[in-house]
């Protein structure tokens, strides 16, 4: 079941979803995001999604690389947070979760009834947008609970502005 969406009573403020990585792409989603977000006085909510190893037989090996790659999201959501904040003057909220992509980005939605858009920018790549946009765009899109924005990889700052 879907949590019913929140982000239009009064008290509530909506909320954009963006999945944080290294991809060239997130930086096309957070400015979308941020300018969308300043304009219509939402929030941006940077979401960073750790996948587990498979280090359980290894002492100590897990804990070690649990903590780099907690180290390295506080990293990638900081940097993602200054451009949030140097585009659109916008405070994000960071959220950090462990496990598959897809189904931490479901679980956010379900357990935050603010999220209202997840944003997504789709790749350059000649192999195509990218896993995450065609798995959500793809099968799952008639099934996701909320309305997802996908921004073209290849609109400059000014093109954004100018359709968020």
């Amino acid at each position: 079941m879907v949590a019913i969406r929140k982000s239009n009573e009064e008290g509530h403020r909506r909320k954009f979803l963006v999945v944080v990585d290294e991809t060239p792409e997130c930086d096309r989603a957070i400015v979308y995001a941020a300018k969308r977000a300043a304009r219509t006085g939402g929030i941006v909510t940077l979401l960073y999604v750790v996948v587990p190893g498979d280090f359980q037989h290894w002492l100590g090996v897990e804990d070690i690389m649990r903590a780099e790659a907690m180290e390295k999201a506080d990293q990638t959501l900081a940097k993602a947070s200054d451009r949030a904040r140097s585009v659109a003057r916008t405070e994000p909220e960071c959220v950090v979760r462990e496990g598959k992509t897809s189904e931490a980005i479901v679980d956010l939605i379900e357990t935050d009834a603010d999220i209202a858009i997840l944003v997504l920018a789709a790749g350059l790549s000649s192999e195509g947008p990218g896993p995450l946009v065609s798995s959500i765009a793809g099968k799952a899109a008639g099934n996701f609970p909320i309305p997802v924005t996908i921004v073209p990889g290849n609109l400059d700052d000014d093109s954004i502005a100018a359709l968020a």
